[in-house]
């Protein structure tokens, strides 16, 4: 099973009455809570922690991991209200504004941490979950116990949401050190590593630990540089509606990718080929192009792609 452990919360979209008013529906969505349903829906065994707030968007969050085959039984329900992000789009991409003091995401204590179930060969971490403390502290020793589990990380940053830079960097440094595999989109890597050339930027985040450095770079598609060198993956040309849940989205197919080639384990990583590498990543592309040409954070079907 992979475990994603992170964020769930509702997303409040921008819509339109039939008065023409302008109005926000909720959804349920969070960066790491998207990747597991895109996993779900691609047919892998996934599961899902956070705890989730036993109100009304609570139940629309289980609802929507259980339709999507998302075992969620290691998330606690607990007395705290739900985090909201409200979501206004500029040209297809997304900006978001996070309302999340003293909600079921931003209150979790490692006291609230499940002891992982032999079954978990691969966590997944990343988004606004490693921002804000006590959750952030919390998320990052539960990445620390992962042992020979593989560890993806996908911080997916959100400099508007950032209150402590200085101790963010520090977890994101030791986060990534931890990780086997780590994504960013090339604004996270400039953003991390500052200016520079993209490839060189990546290679110096490779250095710092993991084996595998994804940048996704929008319509150009996406890179990986490991050991066996650097692989791209062309971006599907699709009609782009929004581009809400489009790296999460990708980030379950590569990891599916891997998965369905069994490579997804730390002696598969050592020994991964360059074709499988390649694979993986086209399939991440893949998948997120399909989420890119529908409204909101909707992840394709395994049939769907």
């Amino acid at each position: 099973m992979i475990l994603c452990a992170g964020e769930a919360l509702i997303d409040m979209l921008p819509r339109e009455t039939v008065a023409q008013e302008t109005c926000f529906a909720p959804y349920p969505g969070g960066a790491v809570f998207n990747t597991a349903i895109a996993l779900g829906r691609l047919g892998r065994s996934v599961g899902f922690f956070c705890p989730l707030s036993d109100d009304l968007f609570g139940a629309q969050l289980r609802a929507a991991l259980d339709a999507s085959g998302v075992d969620h039984s290691l998330s606690p329900a607990v007395d705290r209200p739900c985090t909201l992000a409200f979501v206004t789009l500029t040209n297809g991409q997304a900006r978001y504004a996070f309302y999340d003091r003293g909600t079921a995401l931003r209150d979790l204590t490692e006291a609230e941490l499940p002891d992982l179930p032999a079954d978990v060969t691969a966590l997944f971490f990343g988004g606004i979950s490693l921002v804000g403390d006590p959750c952030g502290a919390a998320f990052q020793a539960l990445c620390a116990r992962a042992g020979e589990r593989v560890v993806m990380l996908d911080p997916n940053i959100r400099p508007g949401f950032i209150r402590d830079e200085p101790a963010y960097r520090a977890r994101l440094e030791a986060m990534i050190a931890q990780s086997d595999i780590v994504k960013l989109s090339d604004e996270d890597l400039h953003w991390l590593m500052g200016a520079g050339d993209v490839a060189d930027l990546a290679r110096a985040v490779l250095a710092q630990g993991p084996q595998i450095v994804i940048i996704t770079e929008g319509a150009k598609g996406a890179r990986a540089f490991s050991a066996l060198g650097e692989t791209h993956a062309q971006a599907n040309p699709v009609e782009v509606v929004d581009t809400v849940g489009a790296g999460d989205t990708f980030n379950a197919g590569f990891l599916a990718g891997l998965a369905q080639a069994d490579a997804l384990s730390k002696p598969g990583l050592a020994a991964l080929r360059p074709e499988t590498l390649h694979e993986a990543l086209a399939l991440g592309a893949r998948a997120a192009a399909v989420t890119v040409s529908r409204a909101g954070a909707n992840p394709p079907w395994a049939q769907e792609i």
